[in-house]
């Protein structure tokens, strides 16, 4: 196969798959990995797709709704700043919500010493929580979902629904100044929404790269948050757009 009707083979892929794995790419193709490695690599460089380690995305569409696996790698020490930020913010005796996201992952991680009660949907949440001795664990069952390794649901909305936290620590695929916090997932908006009603402090965990995109599903207004917590400040734009409506940047 010719380059150029391989890569244009590797694109249907992801547009239908959103992520992609270069082993597996190699052996659908009958290449060796190395040349899915250069593939992938020009086509990043002409715009057309994102190179994580071992596969690539794309977040072209607001439907898009990018497998864990992918998610996991991406931006991780972005992840790692941020959840830093979010562990300042918790203090001994604080009640939790943490949702499915890969950030919250990292949160999670953050949190393992603290003396804390966490309610959370993810499963991977909470299996990193379950290595703590003093962490309070509440997992919120339903049914479970593997593409995000969480539950989801009316019974995880009911679980969610009879606890009241001190703080919300929750993630969305986007952020608008216009239109808020969306996501493409409409399990995990429900879910993420249910915690920020039932929370007295709220804060949204984003990466740079996710600030004045829009996805399918709204998740909430900027003016519901208390905060919104980023691994590098926000543009003098976004800050004074925050400042105007009450909510804090970190």
């Amino acid at each position: 196969m010719l380059a150029i009707a391989r890569r244009s083979t590797i694109l249907e892929i992801l547009r239908e798959q959103q992520s992609v794995n270069v082993t597996q790419l190699a052996a659908a193709l009958g290449v060796a990995t190395e040349t899915i490695r250069r593939d992938l690599k020009e086509l990043e460089a002409s715009g057309q797709l994102i190179r994580t380690h071992g596969g690539a995305y794309i977040t072209d569409g607001v439907l898009n709704d990018i497998n864990v696996s992918a998610r996991s790698v991406i931006r991780k020490q972005e992840k790692k700043e941020i959840a830093r930020k979010c562990a300042q913010l918790i203090n001994t005796g604080d009640s939790i919500f943490l949702d499915a996201s890969t950030t919250d992952w990292c949160v999670a991680q953050a949190l393992l010493e603290k003396n804390i009660t966490v309610v959370t949907n993810s499963l991977k949440v909470a299996d990193i929580l379950s290595a703590s001795a003093s962490v309070k664990l509440i997992l919120a069952g339903g049914n479970y979902a593997p593409r995000t390794m969480s539950f989801y649901g009316e019974q995880t909305v009911e679980d969610l629904s009879r606890y009241y936290a001190d703080k919300a620590f929750i993630s969305c695929r986007t952020v608008h100044m216009e239109f808020g916090a969306t996501d493409s997932n409409e399990g995990e908006a429900l879910a993420r929404r249910t915690m920020l009603r039932r929370s007295h402090s709220t804060y949204l965990a984003v990466d740079h790269s996710k600030l004045d995109g829009i996805s399918f599903l709204n998740v909430c207004p900027l003016e519901d948050l208390t905060g919104i917590i980023c691994d590098r400040p926000l543009s003098p734009v976004w800050q004074n757009h925050l400042k105007s409506i009450g909510v804090a940047c970190w």
